[in-house]
């Protein structure tokens, strides 16, 4: 009974209700903190926003500074708590040591948002293809790069694996050719079917005239005679033409009686008498 008394009489201490106060302020700290540190970057952004500041910096930046800020909000509140952050830092020196020795995969990637911020091989909105996979950029992170596929789905590539390896950026150029095959019948009159091919292209408003379009026959195959059509276009355009070029060649053929091979294979029996 008499050790209940002694915890009941430290709980009116005042050495309790300094701890109780230290743990109210630390929360308190943390939390305001932790809203200032988001209010900041909101600004940050706005700011950057405002002076036209490429997306992919933005995003990268922002993140950044609100990660260092939550650790000085942090170390403010353990010392409120009365944790020397000297020497929680000396603590945190040694146990940040073994940590990445342990996560080196992090600093590697947190290394390559770095790299590609500073080498800039791609940026927000752009189409790329890296990584085993290919989509529009949504944001480069601190650790991570976010695509969104043709078919809207979300990817998070860990940046290390995308700058490891080669990177396509379908959108770095402003023009793209567009490579096209066709083929017709060795029976077929082969200037018939450039003039045709010549008439789809030029009749096309988006395709450029600077390059100018190749059309040329760049096989004989086992069954057909192949022509190669390489019209140049905005890389906007890139898909709309590639799709409506291809119909239109085969709308065409059909009605210049141009005749479009396709695989096929000739049995022959041969009867024995006895």
């Amino acid at each position: 009974m008499a050790n209940w008394f002694v915890h009941l009489e430290f709980f009116k201490s005042p050495a309790f209700l300094e701890i109780v106060k230290n743990v109210i302020f630390a929360v308190v700290i943390f939390l305001v903190g932790k809203w200032v540190a988001k209010l900041i970057k909101k600004s940050i952004k706005k700011i950057m926003r405002r002076h036209k500041v490429d997306e992919t910096l933005v995003g990268f930046l922002t993140n950044l500074i609100y990660f260092i800020l939550l650790v000085f909000v942090v170390l403010a509140a353990l010392e409120r708590l009365g944790i020397k952050t000297t020497s929680l830092t000396a603590i945190l020196a040694a146990a940040g040591f073994a940590v990445g020795l342990a996560l080196q995969g992090g600093l590697a990637n947190f290394a390559a948002g770095v790299l590609m911020l500073i080498f800039r091989p791609f940026k927000v909105g752009d189409y790329i293809e890296g990584a085993g996979t290919a989509g529009i950029v949504e944001g480069i992170q601190i650790f991570t790069t976010q695509l969104c596929t043709p078919d809207n789905k979300t990817i998070i590539i860990p940046n290390s694996s995308i700058t490891s390896g080669n990177i396509i950026n379908y959108s770095a150029k402003p023009v793209r050719r567009v490579d096209l095959t066709f083929g017709c019948g060795y029976g077929d009159d082969l200037v018939k079917v450039r003039n045709v091919l010549n008439d789809i292209v030029r009749q096309d408003q988006r395709i450029l005239n600077n390059p100018p379009p190749q059309i040329a026959i760049s096989q004989l195959a086992n069954s057909s005679v192949n022509f190669v059509v390489r019209p140049w276009v905005n890389s906007a355009d890139y898909w709309n033409v590639y799709f409506d070029v291809t119909e239109k060649v085969k709308r065409r053929f059909d009605e210049e009686g141009i005749s479009i091979p396709f695989p096929q294979q000739d049995v022959h029996i041969y009867q024995h008498d006895e």
